[in-house]
């Protein structure tokens, strides 16, 4: 599965040069997600790559994966291998924080990539919605892109009940 991250948070569309793509693929004991993204130059988080708090603060692409009763698992992935890795249960209720990720990211020119492996013990059960984000930008030329936009008077990526619904098999 590939989300395409092409319009602004609210539904406009961006320009091409910050398209970005988040893939989705299974293995038996994860879900693989591949970022390519624009590298936009922003300055890194501080502090070494690995678990960084307030990584929506900086340059980031994130996925959110949302099972049943709103339960959902929040990652954020940085060009400079930074990322952050959350489950939450309710809106913006954070029930683990900081957890470990096997997340790698190179540079390349002007994008980047990043490739994580989520254990599918921190993937809700049951996921139906999904969506994917990009941040990227200082001050008030900061940029909050969506894959499928999220309505609202401002950027607002919990927005769950917005999410477009994941078929089930069959349907």
């Amino acid at each position: 599965m590939r989300l395409e991250i092409r319009s602004t948070w609210d539904g406009h569309p961006a320009a091409p040069g910050e398209h970005a793509s988040v893939t989705l693929s299974a293995t038996p004991d994860a879900l693989c997600i591949t970022v390519d993204a624009p590298l936009h130059g922003d300055p890194p988080p501080p502090g070494a790559p690995g678990p960084c708090w307030a990584l929506w603060e900086h340059e980031v692409v994130e996925l959110f994966i949302v099972g049943p009763s709103d339960t959902y698992t929040e990652v954020e992935l940085s060009p400079h291998g930074h990322h952050l890795l959350l489950r939450l249960s309710g809106v913006r209720q954070i029930t683990e924080r900081l957890l470990p990720l096997d997340f790698s990211a190179a540079a390349d020119g002007a994008r980047w990539s990043g490739t994580a492996r989520l254990p599918w013990s921190l993937v809700p059960p049951a996921p139906r919605r999904l969506n994917a984000f990009a941040i990227h930008g200082l001050g008030a030329h900061r940029r909050y892109l969506a894959a499928s936009p999220v309505p609202g008077e401002a950027p607002d990526f919990h927005r769950i009940h917005c999410f477009p619904v994941l078929p089930l098999p069959g349907e």
